[in-house]
């Protein structure tokens, strides 16, 4: 039976029939009574009255079928897809029986995150517990027998102004690390490392201690500005420390004085490796001019080798590079010039004096340039007056009889080396000092040109004693007991000190030889002299043997396996 729905004087009465799909095959009645027995589709109408019902109708929903259609849509009152009144349209039903297991909706329902609280107690944050957050102190941490450390301060909100203006406030509240008055000078023992370097060192490496002294006024003022070369100078003063420290110095004091000298060492060296300069005239460019600190610094380098005692050859490099520097470039500062040209070549013969395979820069015809001859005004001795042209020239001469000797060539020494010997003799009567007398460098003056002699001696005539030979050993040792033990002429002392020992054949004269070594290490505290002094113990244990080898103290050093300066 149908039911009239009626929803408004203006709306459509729709009449619903039970069981109703839609199809235009058969049709049956709207008005009829009885159904027609399994009828395979119905139809249905929708008419429009203006008249308003007398009593409201509520339709009836009936459960369909899972072949009855899907969705039924009513259309609202104020929708614009409202049809007109003339119009037929086609609505679903929706289905009857709710889904057993629904469908999720497309879109997930995210739920929002619960942070952690920020309001526990420090001790449960660290250990990543929970905390009823009890005050004064939690009870978590109390049950688990734990240090409660209390609760962070409540921060206030703040804004951008105030937290700015808070920051400024703290930055000046707490002061800042001053900047390095001095480059290179960084901590304590840096300072102190200067100030042994100034009051220490720097005189026991030249004439000069005070007065005139180029490691205070010329080197020092360099350093001050350039960090490479100050980095030298502290590792020098460090070297010189630690080869012989202090006797009240603590273990503790001492290594961090190893490891300061370690540290300035490995600067040094990363300074000269940077410089550009430097890399460009050592490939070739002869353009590419070095400043004088960077010279300065292979010198210093190489004093440090000596120092320290190092027997492994360690200066050679930094000889070499300073000789390369001083051969290919020239200072526009004199005074600088005058300094490294008679330091490199002091360095340069006294070590051809020693090794085998290092020949002077002098056994090339080279002259000394104008401006270095002012004996009166050295900081050595032996190179601005002449003495170091005859060691040069003699050191010719025995690596002319080595080269004799290996090819079974008799005499040993010819005739014309007998020539060149007596040549030197000659020179070395008629050499004139330029100090005055009686003074400590008038006295060593004369034990230089003294052990030159001795040197010559030792090379030309057969390795015995002689009575000539003992005289003029004897009067070495005049010279070396005039010299006061804490007199700047100890500085120098070490090769001629060397040579004389070396031809010390009587038992008497090495006892004097051996408290000049002592007194050098005392004053000096420089590492290479108990090498120096250990060559010449080999000397005369070989001389109290009777070996002829003793006259080549080279190839003895050398089977010591040492290679280091004696100056």
């Amino acid at each position: 039976m149908a039911a009239d729905v009626v929803f408004g004087p203006t709306l459509p009465t729709v009449l619903v029939y039970p069981r109703l799909s839609i199809s235009s095959s058969s049709q049956t009645s709207p008005e009829s009574s009885e159904s027609p027995k399994n009828p395979s589709t119905y139809s249905f109408s929708v008419r429009y009255s203006s008249e308003a019902p007398s009593e409201t109708v509520t339709p009836k929903i009936e459960e369909l079928d899972e072949e009855g259609v899907d969705d039924v849509k009513i259309p609202l009152a104020d929708d614009a897809s409202l049809p007109s009144p003339t119009t037929s349209i086609i609505t679903k039903r929706p289905r009857g029986r709710p889904r057993k297991h629904p469908v999720s909706p497309s879109t997930p329902i995210v739920k929002p995150s619960k942070g952690r609280s920020k309001t526990g107690c420090i001790t449960c944050r660290r250990r990543k517990k929970k905390c009823d957050e009890a005050k004064p102190h939690c009870l978590c941490c109390q049950k688990n027998n734990v240090h409660c450390e209390g609760y962070q301060p409540k921060e206030y909100w703040k804004s951008g102004k105030q937290k700015a203006l808070e920051g400024r406030r703290a930055s000046i509240g707490i002061p800042k690390e001053l900047p390095q008055l001095i480059v290179g000078v960084e901590d304590e023992v840096d300072r102190f490392f200067l100030d042994h370097f100034n009051y220490n060192v720097s005189r026991v490496l030249s004439l000069f201690t005070e007065k005139h002294n180029p490691f205070k006024e010329l080197l020092l003022p360099m350093a001050i500005r350039h960090r490479g070369l100050m980095h030298s100078l502290l590792c020098l003063s460090g070297s010189h420390l630690t080869t012989h420290p202090p006797a009240d110095e603590d273990n503790l004091r001492l290594i961090r004085f190893e490891n300061r000298k370690l540290y300035h060492f490995d600067r040094a060296l990363e300074n000269l490796r940077k410089d550009e300069n430097m890399a460009k005239s050592i490939a070739g460019d002869s353009a590419a001019l070095i400043d004088d600190p960077t010279v300065a610094q292979t010198l210093v380098l190489c004093l440090k080798t000596i120092i320290a005692g190092e027997v492994n050859g360690e200066y050679r490099s930094h000889m070499d590079v300073t000789k390369y520097l001083y051969q290919t470039q020239t200072s526009p500062n004199v005074e600088f010039q005058t300094f490294l040209a008679e330091f490199f070549i002091y360095h340069d013969v006294s070590n051809s004096v020693t090794s085998l395979d290092r020949r002077s820069l002098l056994m090339d015809d080279f002259e000394l340039p104008k401006f270095m001859v002012q004996p009166e005004a050295g900081a050595l001795l032996g190179v601005v007056d002449g003495l170091f042209v005859y060691l040069s020239k003699i050191r010719q001469l025995r690596d002319k009889i080595r080269w004799r000797k290996t090819q079974n060539l008799r005499p040993l020494v010819d005739y014309e080396l007998l020539s060149s010997a007596q040549a030197i003799d000659a020179g070395l009567r008629t050499w004139e000092c330029a100090q005055k007398q009686d003074t400590p460098r008038y006295m060593a003056s004369m034990l230089y040109r003294q052990c030159t002699w001795l040197y010559l001696h030792r090379t030309i005539l057969p390795s015995q004693p002689s009575p000539n030979l003992a005289a003029a050993v004897d009067e070495g040792l005049e010279y070396l007991k005039q010299l006061p033990p804490d007199a700047s002429t100890q500085s120098i002392l070490l090769m001629p000190l060397f040579l004389l020992g070396c031809a010390a054949f009587a038992e008497y004269q090495r006892p004097p030889i051996r408290e000049a070594f002592a007194g050098l290490q005392a004053y000096s505290n420089l590492g290479n002299i108990k090498y120096a002094k250990a060559v010449v113990e080999k000397v005369w244990e070989m001389m109290d043997a009777g070996d002829e080898e003793s006259w080549d103290w080279e190839t003895i050093q050398q089977k010591q396996g040492w290679d280091f300066l004696v100056t």
